[in-house]
């Protein structure tokens, strides 16, 4: 075989090795973000924001602070009454946004854990305390809590 023949096989082989490579790293790419909308809930699923006993977050905060103050909001998961935490029915997590930015999440154990935690902030402005709580059987409830900021 002549020198030109070995070149063009070899940029064939390049070239077949290339888009193989792509076309595995593309499908890996697509399992990964498939796992990360389970992973990442209720971010990809619709929240409930109907008023239920056992599931809607009760936020109980001030109604103004004074600017950079440090406070405490307790959130209790049962508007009505406790939810249950039991390994087949309980809170995953309890998260605590200002708006839309994300403060804090606490994790919750099935059995070992009741669904109520208390956050320590302090914000710059004010705006609505908005809470959202997982169960591990369904969507999140969310519920809010308008605050006022005075300096």
């Amino acid at each position: 075989m002549g020198s030109d023949h070995m070149q063009l096989l070899r940029r064939i082989g390049v070239i077949v090795g290339l888009t193989l490579g792509l076309s595995v790293i593309g499908a890996n790419n697509q399992r990964a973000s498939g796992g990360q909308e389970e992973q990442f809930t209720p971010e990809f699923k619709e929240l409930r924001r109907s008023h239920d006993p056992l599931h809607t977050p009760k936020i109980v905060a001030p109604y103004s602070v004074k600017r950079g103050q440090w406070f405490d909001v307790t959130v209790n998961i049962g508007a009505g009454g406790d939810h249950p935490s039991l390994s087949e029915h309980s809170i995953r997590y309890i998260a605590l946004y200002i708006n839309t930015a994300e403060i804090s999440r606490v994790y919750l154990h099935p059995v070992y854990s009741f669904p109520k935690v208390t956050f320590t902030i302090a914000l710059d402005e004010g705006g609505s305390l908005r809470v959202i709580a997982e169960p591990n059987h369904s969507a999140g409830w969310e519920a809010s809590k308008k605050i006022v900021v005075v300096r």
